[in-house]
């Protein structure tokens, strides 16, 4: 007799689109607890930025994978799925419903096409050849080549970042196949748990007018200062200062940009952000979309219609 697999809601979306508070107030009716797939919130000391979860906002309800990395240390997709599916693990036995929800696309496909991305050892040398590459041709210039290596997975990449092109340049080193491929392999595998996937959908000027707000109230609530405070406190950042809103940030405080400018790059690289995430969830097969209008209760009955809860 075939073991039916179980269920784990998975809850998507672009930044700023609502995702924890649906996700809260779905955990309190279903018995949830929450597995982040967020690839900032792992970062302990950084919370403004990352608009990260407070313990007010997560009402008693459980949540993994936050605070679980320094900024100082490298945290692979890798890494995220074997610590991620640990957490679904625990969550089951202990008689909870897993509720998997983030806006990092690669997080969540590592999940839910169950992709093993290759554990590759950090070339140190290497990854300086590549930052000196950037310094002197500049990044451009990589991200045309990287398009040479794998013009699919630069498809979802911005020209602006940095760490997915390098990391493009790694896996094709150290493996001679690219990233892409190496999924292609890896999904041969069917997942382990049967991922019901849900993403929220805003209309978009309001999510660019929510996304602006967002980014106002993290300047208010000192995101200069924890910027200070992390870089005071750690010597090195191997991707955590890469971050969206970090990185501009570090800009303004090392004089390349005023604060208007900085400002300015963090709302429009936000905005661009959501609009890639909002493009990789839309090639998510068999995701259920909700609207954001609809509102949070609306949202859950149509979650729980769809996973027959009221028939288990």
């Amino acid at each position: 007799m075939r073991k039916i697999k179980k269920d784990v809601i998975v809850i998507g979306g672009p930044t700023a689109s609502g995702k924890t508070g649906l996700s809260v107030e779905l955990a309190k009716k279903i018995n949830g607890q929450i597995v982040s797939a967020d690839s900032m919130q792992i970062y302990k000391d950084m919370n403004i930025g990352t608009a990260k979860v407070t313990k007010d906002e997560m009402q008693g309800i459980k949540h993994y994978m936050i605070d679980i990395v320094s900024p100082n240390e490298r945290y692979s997709v890798a890494e995220f799925k074997e610590d991620a599916e640990k957490a679904i693990e625990k969550i089951i036995e202990e008689g909870c419903i897993p509720i998997v929800v983030g806006g990092t696309g690669l997080y969540i496909n590592s999940l839910i096409y169950n992709i093993n991305y290759p554990e590759i050892e950090f070339d140190k040398d290497y990854r300086n050849y590549l930052e000196e590459q950037v310094k002197k041709s500049g990044l451009q210039k990589l991200y045309e080549e990287a398009k040479e290596i794998d013009s699919k997975a630069c498809e979802k990449i911005s020209p602006n970042d940095k760490k997915r092109i390098l990391r493009i340049f790694e896996i094709y080193k150290a493996t001679g196949k690219n990233k892409t491929e190496m999924e292609e392999l890896s999904r041969a595998v069917p997942p382990k748990y049967n991922y019901r996937v849900f993403a929220i959908n805003f209309d978009r000027k309001k999510l660019y007018d929510r996304i602006n707000l967002r980014v106002d109230k993290m300047l208010e609530d000192g995101l200069v200062e924890e910027v200070k405070n992390i870089k005071e406190k750690y010597n090195e950042f191997p991707t955590a200062m890469q971050g969206l809103g970090y990185k501009e940030v570090v800009d303004y405080l090392e004089n390349k940009c005023s604060y208007e400018e900085m400002v300015e790059k963090i709302k429009q690289e936000t905005r661009r952000y959501a609009k890639r995430q909002i493009t990789w969830f839309r090639g998510i097969k068999d995701l259920i979309w909700l609207n954001a209008e609809d509102g949070v209760n609306k949202n859950i009955n149509i979650i729980l219609e769809e996973i027959n809860w009221k028939k288990k």
